[in-house]
């Protein structure tokens, strides 16, 4: 199956975009890195804004390493399932996106690193395969900074992104301009 061209956002980050991650187990606030990664942070925005991500929920869970999420095609499975691992009507948990891959943006993003609490965004073997998909690292996972386009860093929640498994349900997330927090 040929890819699409890579997907190009409308929204240009201005570099102070927060984003509140409300799940079923609290909140992660994120400050988003728009001048470092501004494809993949206006790409975040854009699906958050529309909705994309408001009831979709982490379907892999790794201790010690990530918490992933982002996949339509967890929305409208059973919790259980998606933690399992078993297809649901649209496919299998980890698989599925938004029908486009963007840039990835980590060989130029003077900020990728992947401490604890940073968000990126997951990928297939391509490395402009990135989509909807993206992980908290749950601990410094640096050897992935050669490899995954980091666009964010949690400022608070990180309690709860620790406590966060599979098939935890992401009720929304919303973008602000500035620390919705502060």
């Amino acid at each position: 199956m040929p890819i699409d061209p890579l997907h190009t956002p409308e929204y240009v980050p201005v570099g102070d975009e927060y984003a509140t991650i409300v799940t079923n187990k609290g909140t992660v606030v994120v400050e988003l890195d728009g001048l470092g990664a501004p494809v993949t942070v206006g790409n975040f925005c854009e699906l958050a804004e529309s909705g994309f991500y408001d009831g979709v929920k982490f379907h892999r869970y790794e201790p010690g390493f990530v918490i992933q999420g982002g996949d339509p095609i967890t929305r409208d499975m059973d919790p259980a399932d998606v933690a399992a691992g078993i297809p649901g009507p649209a496919g299998v948990p980890g698989t599925g996106g938004p029908g486009w891959c963007i840039r990835h943006e980590y060989d130029v993003n003077p900020r990728n690193s992947h401490v604890d609490g940073a968000i990126a965004m997951a990928r297939s073997a391509m490395p402009d395969s990135a989509g909807s998909q993206f992980y908290l690292c749950l601990g410094p996972q640096h050897f992935l900074d050669s490899g995954y386009t980091v666009f964010g860093v949690t400022e608070e929640g990180l309690d709860v992104a620790h406590s966060l498994r599979a098939g935890d349900v992401i009720e929304s997330v919303t973008i602000s301009h500035g620390n919705p927090a502060a």
